[in-house]
């Protein structure tokens, strides 16, 4: 049976169980989540999972909840809580209803780990973290009960009581679930459900001493707000079973119709990591200049660089849904931001490396206005001025005194057309002591403007400019992959292959109408690559330009 909006991408096996589910009448209406921790920035492997579940929810018309995970109020912000609410909302998508937060359910969540205690399936544990280890056993050996897990129903409702009071300090004892300690997952041997912390919550306050652990929490959050389909990564395929028993033995959630979850394997992209353990320690350690660091690979850093909403959901549309783990290529996302870019980013020239250019037979003192399209092939985004005079700048990668036929710059000797401008030629040039090129001294022919000149001269090499009265000066950050190594995870040490030229910093000019690049937004420079205003650094009187993505692929290793 085909469904509503089932057409709008490719199947999948998720969407091959949704679509059962719904022709069976186990479901009729699809409800997923995006429960994110509130613990850090999100990056582009949420991205991965945004666009997953609220794109499921749209195209079979249901529901998505946005919900913080909220359990651990030691890491957690609320700047994280709003940064995540931006992401989700610059990728598109709105959640259904209010924000939600586990911690709206505490109350529910406690009651609920009396029941299991009244049950005789969790009890209150004393020992400390290393015998708690020791007692677990290995993945090869079994282990072995607590001497606390035969505490009665009423010592341990006591105990609990206690816990959540402050009568007991932190890590003196915890309640844990009564399962398997001869589980061959290791998750199954009586995990913690409850832990005491001394910490305010950013939304309960200090109304808590005592929180529920994420396994706990997570399970029991889907089925209150009676989620359908609960989406997660591969790493979470073994809790799965944790899930599952704690949602068997609560009266409220032991029914056919509830909360199921379903693993996919996450994103790991080429060059980058995507362990928030390991992104913070770069940011701890300096080696980036913080989250949003344009070579992170956090959704802010994306923003921060030039990338657009569209482009990142087309890339999670391209990597695909599967069960299976890879290693995609960083071509891949790069092509999905130069294919957008390319059909929408106005143009614009910057010179990154100036030389300049005097145009001898130029009337001196005189600057006139030309006119150049904001992008070639979309006439509505209209045209842009651009004051045209005796002196410019050129890249110096664009000139050389003598070249062979394949170099198709400007040449002593030789002619080249300017973009949107005239045709000129190399007369001379001025040299410092070191044999460096200073200045390129040139004549233009004023019947060539535009791109058919008058005369049918036919000049192959066309070059950027800017006019040097007008010219803006300008910062470029060019950045590359922070990491040598296609897979930094493997890696048996980070700074062994952290990039030396993940980021070049040049300064050169810009056209004036760049005084007001927004914040964010992308422009081709024309023959240099897609650039944006920084939107921290940047100003009018101080511009500074990240490199989105350049006009081809280039990699550090």
């Amino acid at each position: 049976m085909d469904h509503e909006g089932s057409e709008v991408r490719p199947s999948n096996f998720i969407r091959n169980i949704i679509d059962d589910d719904l022709d069976s009448g186990k479901h009729t209406q699809v409800h997923t989540r995006f429960p994110p921790e509130p613990n850090g920035f999100l990056h582009i492997g949420h991205a991965k999972a945004i666009c997953l579940n609220f794109g499921i929810a749209q195209d079979y018309s249901g529901k998505c909840n946005l919900r913080f995970d909220d359990t651990n109020p030691e890491k957690e912000d609320i700047d994280y809580v709003h940064s995540i609410q931006a992401d989700v909302e610059w990728l598109g998508f709105h959640w259904d209803g209010d924000v939600k937060y586990s911690s709206n359910y505490f109350d529910q969540l406690h009651q609920y780990a009396i029941e299991l205690i009244k049950k005789g399936l969790a009890y209150v544990c004393f020992l400390n973290g290393e015998e708690t280890r020791e007692y677990r056993g290995t993945l090869k050996e079994p282990g072995k009960n607590s001497p606390y897990r035969d505490t009665s129903v009423e010592e341990n409702l006591a105990l609990f009581e206690k816990m959540r009071l402050g009568e007991f300090k932190e890590g003196e004892c915890a309640l844990r679930a009564k399962i398997d300690m001869a589980s061959p997952f290791m998750c199954m041997r009586d995990p913690v459900i409850y832990r005491i912390r001394f910490a305010e919550h950013h939304q309960t306050g200090d109304k808590w001493c005592i929180y529920p652990m994420y396994d706990f929490t997570h399970c029991i959050s889907d089925a209150i707000e009676n989620i359908t389909h609960s989406l997660c990564s591969l790493e979470f395929q073994d809790n799965r079973r944790v899930y599952d028993w704690i949602l068997d033995h609560l009266d409220d959630f032991n029914k056919p119709n509830r909360t199921r979850q379903y693993e996919f394997s996450r994103l790991n992209l080429e060059y980058t990591l995507m362990s928030k353990r390991k992104l913070n320690d770069l940011v701890e350690r300096n080696i980036v200049d913080g989250w949003d660091d344009p070579r992170m690979p956090t959704i802010a850093a994306l923003r921060r660089r030039g990338y657009t909403p569209a482009s990142v959901r087309e890339f999670c549309k391209r990597i695909g849904v599967t069960k299976m783990d890879n290693l995609v290529e960083v071509g891949m996302l790069n092509a999905c931001i130069r294919e957008d870019l390319n059909e929408n980013a106005p143009r614009a020239m910057a010179v990154l490396n100036p030389i300049k250019v005097v145009i001898e037979n130029y009337p001196e003192g005189e600057v006139e206005t030309l006119s150049a399209p904001a992008h070639p092939s979309h006439e509505h985004l209209g045209k842009r001025e651009l004051p045209f005079g005796r002196e410019l700048y050129i890249d110096a990668a664009d000139f050389r005194e003598e070249a062979n036929k394949k170099y198709k710059r400007l040449v002593l000797d030789k002619e080249v057309r300017l973009r949107n401008a005239y045709v000129i030629k190399a007369e001379r040039c001025d040299k410092d002591e070191d044999g460096n090129v200073t200045t390129i001294y040139c004549t233009y022919d004023p019947e060539t403007l535009g791109k058919n000149p008058s005369d049918g001269r036919k000049v192959k090499g066309v070059i950027h400019w800017v006019e040097a009265s007008n010219a803006k000066p300008a910062e470029f950050r060019l950045y590359d992959s922070l990491f040598t190594d296609a897979n930094p995870a493997a890696a048996e040490s980070i700074d062994d292959i952290i990039n030396p030229e993940s980021l070049v910093v040049a300064h050169g000019v810009v056209e004036p109408s760049l005084v007001k690049a927004e914040a964010e937004k992308a422009y081709q420079f024309e023959r240099e690559g897609y650039f944006c205003a920084d939107n921290k650094d940047s100003s009018a009187d101080n511009l500074v330009f990240n490199l989105t993505v350049g006009l081809r692929d280039t990699f550090a290793g």
